[in-house]
């Protein structure tokens, strides 16, 4: 692998992503690299962005963060946000100074809009809720219709216009805020401009069946391990049940639990059930991206065998165009 330099530009930078669902191994194939060749993790998990919420997220432990340091985990609170914007900056930071220290940064993750908006180059606004200017404009859509706000967006920016429904009148509004915000069309600043990494992204997989069975497996470790508790001290804290931090997997289910509105049992089963829920919605956004992933089956493929492809790809920069080389 390359070594670093002081101001390395994205194209000197060799970078591996993992990716797949919750509960197939993605850290455990990290570990596996980790042991053989330098590297750090940058997470793409947007649960583990939280503080305080360790157990239900299944964060790599304190012994495995020795093994293969981790960057993005425990950066805000529960009751604070991170938006996509800044977790842009963060990992590309991140990225940037593992390999400046001559390592191997592995972006792992289940997080699916977090792997694409990098990868892919998304260019995302910052550009922060004028709440005032919401007000005004749905003020006009109701006293207008939805077209006039459509027709305004048309004036400053075409082809946002020509590509967002009319009656989806959110998303016209936040692209005349955009434009309001920063005074440039939102459709230039969401243009894609890839980052150059030397990338290969391995992706893993397995039978619904089998990781299924993953999945309960790991949420009775979670549970052993004091999930309940866990939710327990969140809500003693202060923290609202409402906040888009509890309402992660566990965290909700546990908290109606807590709250005397469902029994254990109830609320185990509804965990099971609302994470087969999110297994297909991660594997919808991983197929919108399957050109540029070689998935590996773990159950049929060793997971030596995968993580000796990836320090070769580390070392040399050779990767595999198949799951069969």
């Amino acid at each position: 692998m390359r070594g670093g330099r002081v101001n390395p530009q994205p194209s000197d930078i060799r970078l591996l992503a993992i990716v797949g669902p919750t509960a197939v191994g993605k850290t455990d194939l990290a570990l596996r690299i980790a042991r053989q060749v330098a590297a750090e993790a940058v997470s793409a998990d947007s649960r583990q962005i939280y503080r305080l919420m360790d157990i239900g997220t299944d964060k790599a432990t304190v012994a495995e963060r020795e093994i293969l340091p981790h960057h993005l985990i425990n950066i805000v609170d529960p009751d604070d946000t991170l938006t996509l914007a800044q977790f842009l900056a963060l990992a590309k930071a991140a990225i940037a100074a593992i390999h400046a220290r001559g390592g191997l940064p592995i972006l792992v993750g289940g997080t699916g809009l977090y792997v694409r908006a990098l990868l892919e180059g998304w260019t995302v606004p910052e550009a922060p809720p004028d709440e005032a200017f919401r007000q005004r404009m749905y003020q006009l859509a109701e006293a207008e219709g939805a077209t006039a706000l459509s027709q305004r967006l048309a004036e400053v920016d075409p082809e946002a216009a020509a590509n967002i429904d009319a009656r989806n009148v959110r998303r016209v509004i936040r692209a005349l805020e955009v434009h309001h915000l920063t005074g440039q069309p939102i459709s230039e600043l969401q243009r894609k401009r890839p980052p150059g990494y030397d990338v290969w992204t391995i992706g893993l997989t397995c039978s619904r069946e089998r990781l299924y069975a993953r999945i309960d497996d790991r949420l009775e470790r979670m549970l052993a391990a004091g999930l309940e508790q866990e939710v327990r001290e969140l809500l003693e804290r202060g923290y609202d049940p409402a906040l888009p931090s509890m309402s992660g997997l566990g965290y909700r289910q546990m908290a109606a639990y807590l709250a005397g509105e469902t029994t254990l049992a109830e609320a185990v089963q509804q965990i099971k059930r609302d994470t087969r829920r999110f297994v297909r919605q991660q594997y919808n956004w991983f197929r919108l991206s399957a050109g540029w992933i070689t998935w590996y089956d773990v159950t049929a493929v060793n997971p030596k065998r995968i993580a000796a492809k990836a320090v070769a790809f580390a070392r040399t920069g050779e990767r595999a165009q198949k799951a069969q080389d």
